[in-house]
C-alpha cells in the first residue's frame, strides 16, 4: 500500500510540474505572438512609406 501512495504522491508532483510547464509556455507563445504582429505591423508600415523593408522571400534590390 505504501508503495502505491509512493507513486501516486510522485504522479500528483509530475502532474503539477508539467502543468506548470504548459501555462509558462502558453504565457510565452502569447508574447511571442504580440511581438510577431508588432514586427509585421512595423513592417507593413515601414514598406508602405519607402519600400526599404526587404522580406526574406524577395530578392535583394541590386538584382
Amino acid at each position: 500500500m505504501t508503495l502505491l501512495e509512493e507513486r501516486l504522491a510522485h504522479t500528483i508532483k509530475t502532474a503539477e510540474d508539467l502543468s506548470d510547464v504548459v501555462t509558462d509556455q502558453a504565457k510565452r507563445i502569447t508574447l511571442l505572438e504580440r511581438q510577431v504582429a508588432a514586427l509585421l505591423e512595423l513592417a507593413r508600415d515601414q514598406s508602405a512609406g519607402d519600400g526599404s523593408v526587404t522580406f526574406s522571400d524577395q530578392p535583394p534590390p541590386h538584382y
